[in-house]
């Protein structure tokens, strides 16, 4: 996450000031999509062995029920896999750009949009969709 925000300020900041998008503006594109996908790789490895997530599948119809095991059996993975797949287009739409404000403002829009969603499949404590303590 701390290289979607760096993004984004890289976005902002250069789509305000109308900087040149440059070599490490690009960089921190590619890289902040590779980190991404890196993420979502190791989140569906933790997924698929997690006890929580083997309940629900085997007992989906009772599991639904439950606020707390549905939010990650379904609304989590859902959610995460979306805001990578928007950091994807996002960066596929910038990198295709001719001119650096419209770079610039592709990657700002995508990559906010999916930082959104991100905090939004967060499991906070005040969360309506799953409430979970900061330490358990």
């Amino acid at each position: 996450m701390v290289s979607l925000l760096y993004a984004i300020f890289r976005a902002y900041k250069g789509y305000t000031s109308k900087s040149p998008f440059t070599k490490t503006d690009n960089a921190v594109r590619y890289w902040t999509t590779t980190i991404a996908h890196i993420q979502l790789t190791i989140g569906m490895v933790i997924y698929f062995q997690s006890p929580l997530i083997k309940y629900f599948w085997g007992n989906f119809k009772e599991a639904l029920s439950d606020v707390n095991v549905s939010f990650f059996g379904l609304v989590h993975i859902t959610l995460m896999f979306t805001a990578i797949m928007i950091i994807t287009i996002g960066s596929a739409l910038s990198k295709r750009k001719v001119a650096d404000p419209e770079k610039f403002g592709t990657m700002l829009v995508w990559f906010t949009i999916a930082l959104i969603i991100i905090f939004i499949a967060i499991p906070w404590p005040f969360s309506p969709l799953a409430a979970r303590p900061y330490i358990r």
